[in-house]
């Protein structure tokens, strides 16, 4: 039975074909946009007056005038009526990863018994969720209710199904914020004022500096039907139990390969869906492990960028069920092969068009390229901790430091030409500007092939932080992350760096230095402090390991004690000096972490217990019931010594089945009393460091046990899916 059940379902999921995609008959440029209230379409639906305030909001950061609401809501319902939507929703970032919305239809009483369509300004700029039912870290009671979300009028609105969906931060009653939007907001008017204050050394024309980033998105596709017989993706996303395929990615040919007729179907479906939605996804390939792909948009503003990416992940989830797939979004969903991350491509640019991590073409400027180079370092050492702290999570734990993931470590990597250039300013006594080489020609020895244009830096895939030509690339933040939580804490930390810089500057032109020399003084003081930050060699050796530990840098593995960081002296400092959180939010923030890490392993153990003791020794005992019974059955045919030589490898495996099944019960009841050790803590930082020493570790003894018994168990008998039927699309 348990034979024909398993190979039904693979082949039912295997017989699945990819539905037709009919492209829109427009080019892309043509549909961009089409479910977005963006500034087109404000310029037909609002007042000229209104338009222009709304305008000055969204492009110089004005304070949103309430007096135009009622006009921008009006627009927006004619709009959105337009389009048949019949109902609006405040759609926000709560502490728990996702999103959140509640609808409400365009309706009102009409006094005289009927109802007619109305959509207020009131409506459109505050609402009031339930601020008790989301993570809050203690900040609301249950019988204190109340919470606000209003509206952030600089990322756009936009339509799903029949809904208006308005992007809204989401605070406290008391203040506080209790999503990520609000602290992102705060963190990304803090740098965009301190960058703004040291551009002012290089450029007078500059007013204004916005943060840039480019999201890269890694993700695996399972059949459904697969996905369905395996509780443990369904319920916690990743496999708990499997072992490794006999191929999985060791012969790197998956990677960048020919894309799957199914998965390209599904992949031109959700880029027609997510251009509509604005959403300028660019890039789609194949990753390195079997079943794994990526996804990628051109840079944004920071905060649209965020929303864009929180927005996609779920429109990636609903388009992946029309085609028979589901997305898994966990960053370890297989064990023994690369997980799936989120690569934060950072960036600051000026209003003035210059990208201020970028070389420049003057000494002057490349003054400027290594001041942001240097104060971006400064940022990244002072508190490489928090930064860690700001991308960890249960299950993104599982990914760093494996295969193609970076290390638990946090450090950059800045390529050879900048290293030395850093290295010689430091060691100069000479206050004198310097010229950078540009992208070098590279001859090829092909007559055809013309000659490549070199970038001045390499690669180093080990780097958490690596600086990539004219931007940094954070590569620690997992697939399932909101990229909001790591760029509050690198935004921030930021902006101190800048704020320290100017302000030891102007102290050292107070005292009659030259600009140009105070500048290079600060940087030469900062290239030395923050030096043990800079690492260009292989991240995953154990050297590495001991010398980040002597270098002073952060290599705690721990999950629930990295999170400790973001209650450091100089994190809690860093902070509330730029306006970002204040004590009791980040205490708060902490209590959800570990909160959210209690929860996951505890969800994970239960799973896991339930498996091995209803699906795995269930299974094992039964094929050892068949070898027992083949053994009693030779001795019924053969001699009693012939009987005994042929049955030598059966007695073997039922020994081992016998003692393999026994260690599993014993170590499930040993799992399920650590729990409840851990449970009866009462203080959530202590149990979530409990449970990380003491739960996780029983989980990985069953795991082993039980993926020996898969390679034991006859396989028409093992129930669940395994590696080799999930990891490759027919």
């Amino acid at each position: 039975m348990a034979n024909n059940l398993r190979f039904q379902v693979v082949e039912e999921a295997f017989k699945k074909r990819a539905l037709d995609v009919k492209a829109p008959a427009e080019r892309p440029s043509e549909y961009f946009g089409k479910y977005v209230f963006n500034k087109q379409k404000m310029y037909k639906y609002l007042p000229s007056d209104t338009y222009d305030k709304m305008i000055d909001v969204m492009d110089n950061g004005a304070r949103l005038d309430r007096s135009i609401a009622d006009a921008v809501a009006d627009g927006m319902k004619k709009w959105a009526m337009e389009m048949g939507v019949t109902h609006y929703t405040h759609w926000f970032q709560p502490l728990t990863e996702g999103t959140a919305e509640k609808h409400d239809a365009f309706v009102e009483h009409d006094g005289k018994g009927g109802m007619i369509e109305k959509f207020s300004g009131k409506l459109l700029v505050q609402q009031e969720p339930d601020a008790s039912s989301f993570p809050n870290g203690g900040i609301r009671n249950t019988f204190e209710a109340r919470g606000y979300s209003a509206w952030d009028p600089t990322s756009p609105v936009f339509i799903i199904d029949d809904t208006l969906c308005i992007p809204t931060i989401f605070i406290a009653y008391t203040g506080e914020a209790l999503d990520y939007k609000a602290p992102l907001l705060r963190a990304l008017h803090a740098v965009g004022k301190a960058a703004t204050d040291v551009c002012q050394y290089f450029y007078d024309d500059v007013q204004k500096v916005q943060v840039n980033l480019g999201w890269e998105q890694e993700y695996f596709l399972v059949d459904e039907g697969l996905y369905s017989a395996r509780p443990d993706l369904m319920l916690t996303g990743r496999t708990l139990m499997g072992h490794e395929s006999a191929k999985n990615q060791q012969m790197d040919d998956h990677y960048f390969g020919t894309i799957p007729d199914r998965v390209q179907a599904f992949m031109k479906d959700l880029e027609i869906q997510a251009l509509e939605l604005a959403i300028p996804v660019k890039t789609r390939h194949n990753e390195v492990a079997p079943n794994q792909f990526e996804l990628a948009p051109i840079f944004e503003e920071c905060n649209l960028a965020v929303d864009h990416n929180m927005l996609l992940m779920s429109l990636m989830k609903k388009v992946a069920r029309n085609h028979g797939f589901r997305v898994l979004l966990h960053e370890k969903p297989f064990d023994g092969i690369n997980g799936s991350g989120k690569h934060n491509n950072w960036s600051l640019s000026a209003n003035n068009g210059v990208l201020l991590h970028a070389p420049g073409k003057t000494p002057e400027e490349n003054l400027r390229f290594v001041t942001f180079i240097v104060e971006t370092l400064m940022a990244v050492h002072k508190h490489n901790g928090l930064l860690k702290a700001s991308i960890m999570s249960a299950t993104n734990a599982h990914r760093l430091g494996g295969n193609e993931a970076p290390p638990a470590i946090i450090s950059s990597f800045l390529g050879t030409q900048l290293t030395e250039l850093l290295d010689h300013i430091e060691q100069s006594d000479k206050n004198e500007l310097f010229n950078l080489k540009g992208k070098q020609g590279m001859e090829i020895d092909i007559p055809q092939i013309p000659d490549l244009i070199v970038d001045n830096t390499d690669r180093n895939r080990t780097s958490p932080f690596a600086f990539t030509g004219n931007r940094f690339e954070f590569r620690a933040p997992g697939s399932t992350a909101n990229c909001a939580s790591a760029m509050i804490a690198l935004n921030a930390a930021m902006a101190e760096a800048l704020n320290s810089f100017k302000e030891r500057v102007d102290a050292l032109i107070a005292k009659g230095e030259s600009k140009i020399s105070a500048i290079l003084d600060v940087l030469r003081d900062d290239i030395k402090t923050c030096k043990p930050i800079r690492f260009d060699g292989n991240g995953y050796s154990e050297e590495w390991v001991k010398e980040a530990a002597r270098r002073g840098l952060d290599v705690e593995k721990s999950c629930p004690v990295i999170f400790e960081h973001y209650l450091d002296e100089s994190s809690v400092k860093m902070f509330e000096s730029t306006k970002v959180m204040n004590h009791k939010e980040l205490e708060a923030r902490n209590e959800v972490k570990w909160e959210m890490y209690v929860k996951t392993v505890q969800i994970e153990a239960r799973v896991l217990g339930d498996l091995a003791m209803n699906h795995i020794i269930p299974v094992a005992t039964h094929y050892q019931s068949k070898l027992i019974k083949n053994v009693q059955g030779m001795k019924d045919v053969f001699s009693v010594e012939k009987a005994e030589r042929l049955s030598i490898r059966n007695m073997k495996l039922i020994e081992e089945i016998a003692e393999r099944t026994e260690k599993i019960e014993q170590l499930v009841e040993e799992l399920t009393e650590a729990r409840k050790v851990a449970n009866r803590i009462e203080n959530i930082h202590q149990r979530a460091i409990v449970y990380h020493d003491t739960v996780c570790p029983h989980m990985e003894a069953i795991r082993n046990e039980a993926d020996k018994l898969e390679l034991i168990v006859e396989d028409g008998l093992w129930t669940l899916p395994k590696y080799r039927e999930l990891l490759f699309i027919r």
